[in-house]
């Protein structure tokens, strides 16, 4: 399938029985293939996700809706509704709801499709603050005013990652954007934790540094089988290989290290791995080799 040209299903589930996972379409970007790969040459990463004339590659905006006995849970919300033309355009946003339909952008459209409105998610995890997982936390209303784009819902965010996100330096100031997370916090919604946590029965946040230095994944169990929101520590399945990295990786060796354990991990025990940002591939298991992605239904 062409990553390009992939029509992506707004939603996309699996029955567990005791949670129901549904990966969300929230939209597209383009970012640098360059950027995304790091130091790996760019005649072998094209060979996995294709670059415009801009040497830009299109990414997914993909959330994860976890459906449990006790709490909706939404991690990542996207970019959302804020930013202006000149952003869009340098980052080939493209995460408008369908035409004539009265939703704020993608996101709400695929929470929709599963009868849902913002107003029934119980909690929001960011992985990390950076614009493309956390711009939907909020949205620009009909009035043009900012306001929490999901009313009931506690943010949950780790405790380094909030403060590194209001200590940015020249590098990272412009992933970081204030609006996409401080007024979560002005409206008494946000929660901070330190380190690993349980969030609700089966659901743990689990600190995988290295993309920042508190970012965190989402694991998810249910009898014998895992998933794991990865975030970007592996943004696509194309990033499996080890030393597939990003450029954009704050820690690179540290990720190096955390993506050695977590496949090793994943791959013994059989996780199914979430991907954020693969233009086409929502989920995969992955193998006892570490490398090769088998269908949802052959997880042991």
């Amino acid at each position: 399938m062409d990553p390009d040209t992939a029509a992506l299903a707004l939603v996309q589930s699996l029955d567990w029985g005791t949670v129901r996972l549904h990966a969300l379409d929230a939209g597209r970007v383009r970012l640098d293939g360059g950027a995304m790969f790091g130091v790996v040459p760019k005649p072998l990463w094209e060979r996995k996700i294709p670059a415009d004339e801009r040497n830009r590659i299109p990414l997914s905006l993909r959330c994860l809706l976890l459906e449990t006995p006790t709490a909706r849970i939404l991690v990542e919300t996207g970019i959302g509704n804020k930013e202006d033309a000149k952003f869009r355009d340098i980052y080939g946003v493209d995460n408008e709801p369908s035409p004539g339909t009265p939703y704020l952008d993608r996101l709400h459209e695929a929470l929709s499709q599963l009868g849902l409105r913002a107003e029934d998610i119980d909690i929001v995890v960011n992985t990390h603050l950076h614009f493309d997982h956390a711009g939907g936390n909020t949205v620009r209303d009909a009035e043009g005013q900012v306001r929490v784009a999901f009313p009931r819902a506690r943010y949950v965010v780790q405790r380094g990652e909030w403060d590194w996100a209001h200590r940015p330096n020249e590098r990272t100031q412009a992933s970081y954007l204030p609006a996409n997370f401080d007024p979560v916090a002005a409206a008494g919604q946000l929660e901070l934790v330190d380190g690993e946590r349980e969030l609700v029965p089966g659901v743990v946040l689990w600190p995988t540094p290295g993309h920042t230095p508190h970012h965190q994944s989402v694991l998810v169990r249910a009898g014998d089988r895992v998933a794991c929101f990865v975030g970007d520590l592996i943004p696509t399945a194309a990033h499996l290989p080890l030393p597939w990295i990003m450029a954009y990786d704050l820690e690179p060796l540290r990720t190096l290290e955390t993506k050695r354990a977590v496949l090793a991990r994943a791959a013994t025990e059989g996780w199914l791995l979430v991907f954020p940002h693969d233009p086409v591939r929502a989920w995969g298991v992955l193998h006892v080799d570490g490398q090769t992605l088998l269908d949802t239904e052959a997880q042991r």
